[in-house]
């Protein structure tokens, strides 16, 4: 595994990323996205858990019960990429988590859609969290993803993110949205501090794409 400039500390939050091989879908129907979000759930702890394989079987477990190794905020998932914010909880919490969610997502991938070899561009990207204003805007950022790229007209549309949690709509027990917004007044401060930046992150996108299509 190639050594990693960035240390993932305890305590410490980080933007982490990662994109499919070639910018390749990794996500190819609602049956893709949903094993992931599982698989995401799943490893989030640690301590004597049924098999992930056999997991239907239980689904009554109690993962609460369990110690968590790192603490997701937010998330999207976009057909060829994805973002989170973790929270480092245990040692090597971001590492053993990653690893464990790429492996067994790949392996199921690969398996339903007959293909071999990796899913994933190399290790996973991190980046840490220096402040509150920077957690605000990185959690902004990952939220507005499928609208600035164009894949919906509105963000409630997307399923595969934490946005419709964070304004009220949805229950899961994927992320933790308290941190972010015990920043904001209520959950409707927080939905016009993300949408207040729409046009604008689609102006940045519909430029970039010029750009490169100018190359």
């Amino acid at each position: 595994m190639p050594y990693r400039i960035t240390p993932l500390v305890n305590g410490e939050i980080y933007h982490v990323f990662n994109r499919g091989v070639a910018k390749l879908p990794i996500f190819r129907d609602r049956r893709d996205y949903n094993r992931f979000l599982e698989t995401i759930y799943y490893y989030q702890f640690q301590g004597p858990k049924p098999q992930f394989s056999q997991l239907k079987r239980f689904k009554d477990f109690n993962f609460e019960k369990n110690k968590r190794i790192v603490e997701l905020n937010c998330y999207c998932l976009m057909p060829n990429h994805y973002h989170f914010l973790l929270k480092q909880l245990e040692d090597n919490g971001i590492s053993e988590f990653m690893n464990k969610t790429s492996n067994s997502y790949t392996k199921y991938f690969n398996t339903r859609h007959t293909r071999v070899g990796p899913l994933l561009q190399g290790q996973f990207k991190a980046i840490r969290i220096e402040s509150e204003e920077q957690l605000i805007h990185v959690s902004r950022y990952i939220h507005l993803n499928p609208i600035v790229s164009f894949l919906v007209k509105d963000l409630k549309e997307h399923d595969w993110s934490s946005y419709k949690k964070y304004v009220g709509l949805e229950e899961n027990k994927l992320c933790n949205i308290d941190l972010v917004l015990s920043i904001f007044k209520t959950p409707q401060k927080y939905e016009q501090f993300v949408l207040d930046q729409v046009s604008y992150g689609q102006s940045l996108e519909m430029i970039k794409h010029v750009l490169i299509d100018e190359k």
